[in-house]
């Protein structure tokens, strides 16, 4: 089941898809469950906004794929390597990712982002997937002309417009047979599949909720394959997990 929240005739609101419409939610499937209130609207006639707003923090995995350690010349961590994004830095579909004057060098990071649905700590990994509400498309956008020299990475991967979140939330994903693509301009720049992951996500939820309670509409990303590179203003970069959809964001400088 996909779950999309939109903005329509001045209103925020959650729906299911189903096919070209929206089946219309009574609230926050998160808080209120998958009541409906018998409307439908088409999609052509809403905007799509990210999918959650992280109540509290968005946590991010470095490094999980083996080759894209290695393309950057980094070891492979022996543990998750977390940072956190500010969910100021969360933007939605068709949103424009802004490159701030402090930065010659912005880069796209196709990722999967798993959407927390209840209060989680301590959680086993063989449990992980009863506090997963659903699993939707991200993009770690990061300066990294920024992240050597300032040697942590908030402000490199933390900025406004950092993360965009989307299309929907799916809440029922088979991880075995989906890949994570990346586009920029309409040519492929990234392909990776889940299976390579070097944590596997119950073992992420596991780590994580040792360290950090985590809350309903908290976000997870898991990390990115090989092939990042820079955008520029004018570009596009299209982040697709062929079972939730295409993210899809324009670039501008500020």
């Amino acid at each position: 089941m996909k779950i999309a929240r939109f903005s329509h005739k001045d209103a925020i609101r959650f729906g299911i898809v189903d096919g070209t419409e929206l089946v219309v939610l009574a609230g926050d499937p998160m808080l209120a469950g998958f009541d409906t209130t018998g409307e439908r609207v088409s999609l052509g006639d809403v905007a799509l906004l990210a999918p959650v707003i992280p109540r509290s923090k968005v946590v991010c995995v470095g490094r999980n794929y083996r080759a894209h350690a290695e393309e950057l010349g980094n070891d492979v961590p022996a543990e998750p390597l977390l940072f956190f994004k500010p969910n100021t830095s969360v933007i939605g579909p068709g949103d424009s990712i802004v490159r701030p004057p402090q930065t010659n060098d912005t880069q796209w990071e196709g990722e999967l982002a798993v959407v927390i649905g209840s209060i989680a700590k301590n959680v086993p990994a063989a449990d992980a997937h009863q506090v997963i509400f659903g699993y939707t498309v991200a993009n770690d956008v990061t300066a990294r002309d920024l992240q050597g020299p300032d040697r942590q990475w908030a402000r490199a991967k933390g900025m406004d417009t950092f993360c965009p979140l989307g299309p929907a939330i799916e809440t029922d994903l088979d991880l075995a047979s989906e890949q994570i693509i990346t586009r920029v301009n309409g040519e492929e720049r990234q392909r990776g599949s889940f299976s390579d992951l070097i944590f596997s996500i119950p073992e992420i939820i596991e780590y994580v909720s040792a360290a950090f309670t985590l809350l309903p509409g908290d976000v997870i990303l898991t990390g990115t394959p090989e092939g990042v590179g820079p955008f520029v203003a004018g570009d596009v970069v299209e982040v697709e997990v062929p079972g939730i959809g295409v993210l899809r964001n324009p670039a501008r400088d500020a």
